[in-house]
């Protein structure tokens, strides 16, 4: 995946969280710019070990919390029932991820658009089954990484 422009994110997420009434603190900031740097979700542990010393527990959390409630950063529920947040994606594009089932970590991965536009319609396919009409997906790949093989 490419890596964002930060400075348009911050511009965007300023705009969507003063529509909210809400601050882009120094903490705020510090967290999205960590999930924009990273190949993946991390996890409220992994973003405080990269914040130690500069962000406060308390408010890391709460960060968090109005950050997804902003939906500036999705949660997912990864392997081992470890929570990681990433950056939504109206801000990061389409992607899915890769899971290791070992050690926990993900990897985001960009699909080919022959490969996206297949899920997409198996998705729908899936959908109809049971009189759903789903309107978007997330795949998750588990399996072990190189690092655990």
């Amino acid at each position: 995946m490419n890596k964002p422009d930060i400075d348009a994110f911050h511009t965007a997420i300023t705009a969507r969280l003063s529509c909210r009434k809400v601050r882009y603190t120094l903490g705020r900031k510090a967290v999205v710019e960590s999930l924009s740097k990273s190949n993946g979700p991390l996890s409220a542990a992994e973003l405080a070990d990269l914040h130690t010393g500069t962000i406060p527990l308390s408010s890391l959390y709460r960060s968090l919390a109005i950050l997804e409630d902003s939906e500036i950063i999705t949660r997912h529920f990864g392997a081992n029932g470890v929570t990681r947040y990433e950056l939504a994606e109206w801000l990061l594009g389409h992607h899915h991820h890769l899971v290791c089932t070992s050690c926990g970590t993900v990897e985001d991965v960009s699909l080919p658009s022959s490969y996206e536009s297949q899920i997409h319609t198996l998705v729908e396919e899936v959908g109809k089954l049971s009189s759903f009409q789903a309107k978007n997906h997330i795949l998750d790949i588990e399996g072990i990484c190189l690092r655990c093989t």
